[in-house]
């Protein structure tokens, strides 16, 4: 019988398809699914990153990238499954893998080391110089080298600590251009934790400000981390902690200064917020407004973010306590000087007249006179740190808003540093008050991952060291903190 050429075509020969009597064979009838046609069925390849969604590597994000699961527009929900309890994460949930326990000890390991040598220098510097012997207490003089961290604002701290607060003008001894100066500036939250733990221990006013300032320094730099490591990684979180350790204003951290006390509650803050802790943030924003002025900004951005959660109606309950008990810490504060003084607006007029704060100041004349040469500096070395920074804080910002933070995050930065640059004594205070604004450290550490350990060992010890210096002692020394 003649044979048909197109099923010869069709049969292949035993030299080159496998039976089903060969070890590696695969009857692909069995192994596809009823229905389906070998013909058009292609292997499915299984990424261990899209298996499993908390493997997901946020160092290696691009900036248009996101860790979260796409929403379920029915429950507003996320898909990705709670591994613990198989059900769905709530939408605003942690936006990014959870920080390790392990990463909140090398973090706090690598702040205390870089703020040992920094702290170290700046007192070597201190007693190399000798000026402060020479110096009234109030300004930056004292017995010993450590009494220095414990002037300026640290007097006005212990003062208040001891004798509570009295509004009348005390004259700038030794100082010019100010008639009188007027504790109602500083908040009642840091020199009232100060008498409490003065009371309990017996440390007194100064050791207790410097035991605080330390403690909560470590808390501030746990809160650095945890707000990056939720966005970049461990890693990066890490090495942020690091990087506000060797912050042009660091050397208020170990101070008896309100600004540990503050970015610690700033930055978790901002990491309740960003986990949908609305209870929590508007607690810590609550005391925030009893710390600083600068909660302005915290107290805002908690209010905002709560209101577009009910505007979404996410939830109601919490982002509606968030925004009515937000600000009244900083309310009640400045509705009491108000009383106290006579005047509603009190608070302003301390600011304005016994400290000769004047918001818009520096933008319409300080800054152009400067940059024009129309002025010189009065502290040459902390005024141009100052400048450095002022140049620098747009380029932090431009970089940190091309990693597409949480808009929680970008409205911090952005108020914290409009109230810094608009301050009536910028280039004095821009490093103490933009200390803050730690998201700006977030693309810094970012590119700084790429560094070996050996290598980023180096660099941060390195800057710890300089930091002893432009950190330390420019602003305590060399200029007015």
């Amino acid at each position: 019988m003649n044979s048909i050429p197109g099923r010869q075509l069709d049969e292949p020969t035993r030299s080159s398809a496998p039976t089903n009597r060969d070890p590696g064979f695969t009857n692909p009838e069995r192994s596809r699914p009823p229905g389906a046609d070998s013909r058009f069925t292609k292997p499915q390849l299984k990424s261990p990153a899209s298996s499993d969604p908390e493997r997901v590597d946020p160092d290696r994000l691009g900036p248009r990238t996101s860790v979260l699961a796409p929403k379920d527009p029915t429950t507003d929900t996320l898909k990705t499954a709670d591994h613990r309890g198989g059900g769905t994460k709530p939408a605003g949930a942690p936006a990014g893998p959870s920080a390790r326990p392990s990463g909140y000890l090398s973090a706090l390991i690598a702040y205390g080391v870089l703020k040992l040598i920094g702290f170290a220098v700046f007192l070597q510097l201190l007693a190399a110089s000798g000026q402060y012997r020479t110096k009234d207490p109030r300004f930056g003089g004292g017995t010993h080298v450590w009494d220095v961290v414990g002037a300026w604002d640290g007097w006005w701290y212990q003062q208040i600590a001891t004798h509570g607060y009295h509004f009348e003008l005390l004259p700038a001894v030794g100082q010019s251009g100010t008639h009188g100066q007027s504790p109602a500036a500083f908040l009642p939250l840091y020199p009232g934790l100060i008498r409490l733990v003065s009371t309990l221990t017996g440390l007194g006013t100064y050791g207790a400000g410097m035991l605080l300032s330390v403690i909560f320094s470590f808390v501030a730099a746990a809160g650095v981390f945890a707000v990056t490591a939720r966005l970049r990684g461990n890693r990066v979180g890490v090495i942020a902690a690091g990087l506000w350790a060797v912050f042009p204003g660091s050397g208020f951290e170990w101070a008896v200064f309100g600004e540990p006390l503050f970015v610690a509650l700033a930055a978790w803050t901002c990491y309740a917020v960003m986990t949908r802790h609305w209870f929590t943030a508007a607690t810590l924003a609550f005391l925030a407004g009893l710390d600083r002025p600068a909660a302005a900004a915290l107290i805002a951005v908690v209010g905002l973010s709560g209101l577009g959660a009910m505007v979404r109606r996410q939830k109601i309950v919490g982002p509606l306590v968030a925004v009515v008990v937000a600000p009244l810490g900083l309310l009640g504060y400045l509705l009491w000087v108000g009383d106290r003084t006579g005047d509603l607006l009190g608070y302003v007029t301390a600011e304005q007249d016994a400290w000769l704060r004047h918001f818009g100041h520096n933008i319409r004349h300080t800054v152009p006179d400067l940059l024009l040469g129309r002025s010189t500096f009065s502290h040459p070395a902390e005024d141009l740190l100052g400048l450095l920074l002022l140049l620098a804080a747009p380029c932090l910002l431009f970089l940190l808003l091309r990693l597409r933070p949480p808009l929680v995050l970008t409205l911090h930065t952005v108020l914290v540093l409009v109230l810094g640059l608009g301050t009536g004594q910028l280039f004095d205070h821009l490093s103490r008050y933009l200390l803050a604004a730690f998201p700006l450290l977030i693309p810094l550490a970012t590119t700084l991952r790429r560094l070996k350990l050996p290598s980023l060992t180096v660099l941060l010890a390195m800057a710890a060291a300089a930091s002893g210096w432009f950190a330390g002692f420019v602003l305590f020394e060399l200029g007015v903190p």
